[in-house]
């Protein structure tokens, strides 16, 4: 076993200063609780990305089934297709509503998280 009662004092201090500044129960907890909003943050930020791709597909279907609907109402005059209009436009809205509500909720839940 080493013998460390030859170790100059002021080394023996520094190790001790350190331990103390990077291993107290304090400094972890603090570093836990950074490392948990962190991660919160981070679900937060993928729930939105998540929500903007549901909003662009959404959004891609249904300009696609407006287009396919005009193209039908103005070459036949069938009224079916003005119900398949307003669906498609109902449907753009709905998305833009829960797009805004998953948001929201996100940055709510964001808020009320301890820091640290």
């Amino acid at each position: 076993m080493p013998d460390f009662n030859h170790l100059d004092p002021a080394i023996v201090d520094s190790i001790v200063q350190s331990q103390m500044a990077t291993m107290s129960p304090e400094v972890i907890a603090a570093g836990g609780a950074g490392k948990a909003y962190q991660d919160v943050a981070a679900a937060a930020a993928i729930a939105i990305q998540d929500a903007t791709d549901m909003l662009r597909n959404v959004s891609t279907i249904a300009t696609t089934a407006i287009g396919t609907a005009l193209a039908e109402l103005i070459a036949t005059g069938e009224p079916r297709a003005m119900e398949a209009l307003s669906a498609a436009q109902g449907t753009i809205r709905q998305a833009t509503e829960d797009y805004a509500r998953i948001c929201a909720a996100a940055a709510a839940m964001l808020k009320e998280f301890p820091q640290g």
